[in-house]
């Protein structure tokens, strides 16, 4: 008997797809509550059950955890991962609730609806005070076009809105086909009447919208949040709200939850949700179903899509395959930070005793590795080649007999609508996984560390100078690779460091002579 333990509050009516199965049992109740926790073979959570190392260890015979929504903070992935747990959640389950919440939050703050309503509750009829704003004519700017993006650009230019999207990684055949303007974010800033982010929480997007570049908003913009807390600068948001500059905002997320005490929420032109853009009911039937229809494949053996984590492998392959899977991941990472242009397609190719393997998972490596920092949800080696038909790119592998001395060599090559980048790599036993080729440039390094891939002018003084620059700073580079073509021509430099280096630090490289590009790589 396969038995599933569904914890806090999961829909009884999405599960039916198990409640239906011979040989499955759902038992509905708390972790707290079960007296036979060595019973249970699945588990399924909201937000609530905190699945740590210590409750894992205590349903030691777990085999996955299945969340019921997007989001695994509640879910300790590493310790999942090394008691072989797969866990998985519904990805595309609140898409649509998300999306329509969004939507909502634009017409209440445009049209001053919360505040008409409490009005109206207090026995005033100001019908002067709540003169609003329509959405018709409007442009609606729209940072990050992942699924929920996608859907609330349908909603809007049904409204007769103009859509402009901010997306580094939006294709031009992508962007017309969904019939919206691909623009830059300081051109989304100064020219959108509406501001609403859709973009997962990186390094990069915290605090996306700031001090600095609200300012160059237009006097009057709305600006919506129903993604993450901290992509919009609070306090920045506060003083642009008090001063005017703002007309209105409406916020679902925030940095500290709960917000009650949060001083944005006491602002008469804010309104606020206290986290419930995935709250529906259908959206509540639609996680459990996905998770439902996932541990029922799992049970009958079967691989899953929305795996979160790596599923253990017993074949022999495996232990063969797998170094190079690793260095495939690294490699997908190194080209994601090093190729920041809208991707077109993205090869592998295969040379040497490697091509006798079943190489998809190393493809699939390859591209989860270089989709993570890209998308607004988890990426892993099943959900990747689907992402990346989400995200309009191909992608295929081949094999070929040019080692290049190696006896092993894969090559990645990511291809743009006006660029490329490309990658080769190899793992040697004894020696490790090594980068022996960017853009054509000779090279030998190990890919890991906090990175900065230099590229400049093949000229005397320039190494120099950015040595004493780094040595000036106090900043120690731990190994350098050099790499060129030809002499007087185009060259590279890759620094690896001990630490993270300051943005301050990459911005003094870029300003010293010959030097043509510098791009931080962390992996």
């Amino acid at each position: 008997m396969f038995r599933v333990l569904a914890a806090d509050s999961i829909a009884k009516e999405g599960m039916a797809a198990l409640e239906k199965e011979s040989g499955v049992s759902v038992i509905y109740g708390s972790v707290e509550d079960v007296q036979d926790p060595e019973s249970i073979d699945a588990l399924v959570v909201r937000s609530a059950t905190k699945v740590t190392k210590e409750l894992l260890s205590r349903f030691h015979n777990i085999r996955i955890v299945a969340r019921a929504g997007v989001g695994v903070d509640n879910i300790d992935i590493d310790a999942a991962t090394q008691r072989g747990v797969l866990v998985i959640n519904a990805p595309d389950g609140n898409t649509i609730s998300t999306a329509e919440h969004t939507f909502a939050m634009i017409m209440a703050i445009l049209r001053k609806i919360p505040q008409a309503n409490q009005s109206i509750k207090e026995g005033k009829w100001n019908r002067s005070s709540f003169t609003g704003a329509e959405l018709s004519g409007k442009v609606l700017g729209i940072v990050g076009l992942g699924r929920i993006g996608t859907e609330l650009a349908k909603r809007a230019r049904a409204f007769d809105s103009k859509v402009q999207v901010f997306d580094p990684f939006l294709t031009t055949e992508r962007a017309k086909t969904l019939q919206v303007v691909p623009v830059s974010l300081d051109e989304l800033l100064e020219s959108s009447d509406i501001i609403t982010v859709h973009t997962p929480l990186t390094k990069e997007t915290k605090n996306l919208i700031n001090t600095e570049n609200l300012s160059k908003t237009k006097q009057g913009v709305y600006l919506i949040n129903c993604a993450r807390g901290g992509i919009l600068d609070e306090e920045a948001l506060y003083t642009y709200l008090s001063n005017g500059h703002i007309a209105g905002c409406a916020l679902d997320v925030f940095v500290q939850e709960p917000a009650v005490e949060n001083r944005l929420v006491h602002l008469p032109n804010v309104i606020a949700t206290p986290h419930i853009a995935a709250s529906t009911a259908e959206a509540q039937m639609n996680v459990a179903e996905q998770v439902a229809k996932e541990i029922l494949t799992f049970s009958k053996g079967k691989p899953v899509k929305n795996a979160v984590n790596l599923p253990a492998v017993s074949n022999d392959d495996f232990q063969k395959i797998y170094p190079y899977y690793e260095l495939a991941k690294v490699s997908g990472q190194f080209l994601s930070q090093s190729f920041s242009s809208p991707i077109k397609e993205i090869k592998i190719t295969f040379a040497g005793t490697i091509t006798e393997l079943d190489t998809g998972l190393v493809s699939r490596g390859l591209l989860s590795g270089f989709l993570q920092p890209r998308v607004d949800r988890i990426v892993n080696d099943i959900n990747a080649t689907l992402i990346a038909k989400e995200q309009g790119f191909s992608f295929g592998e081949k094999y070929s007999t040019e080692t290049q001395g190696y006896e092993n060599i894969i090559e990645a090559r990511v291809i743009g609508e006006t660029e490329s980048f490309s990658l080769q790599s190899t793992y040697i036993n004894g020696y490790g996984p090594r980068v022996v080729n960017i853009n054509g440039y000779s090279t030998d390094f190990v890919p890991e560390g906090f990175l900065i891939y230099i590229e400049h002018v093949d000229k005397p003084g320039v190494i120099g100078r950015v040595g004493k620059l780094l040595g000036d700073l106090e900043v120690n580079i731990a190994a350098m690779q050099v790499g060129r073509k030809m002499a007087g021509g185009e060259a590279i430099m890759m620094l690896t460091f001990d630490k993270e280096l300051d943005q301050d630090v990459l911005l003094r490289i870029k300003e010293l002579s010959d030097v043509v590009s510098a791009t931080t790589i962390n992996l």
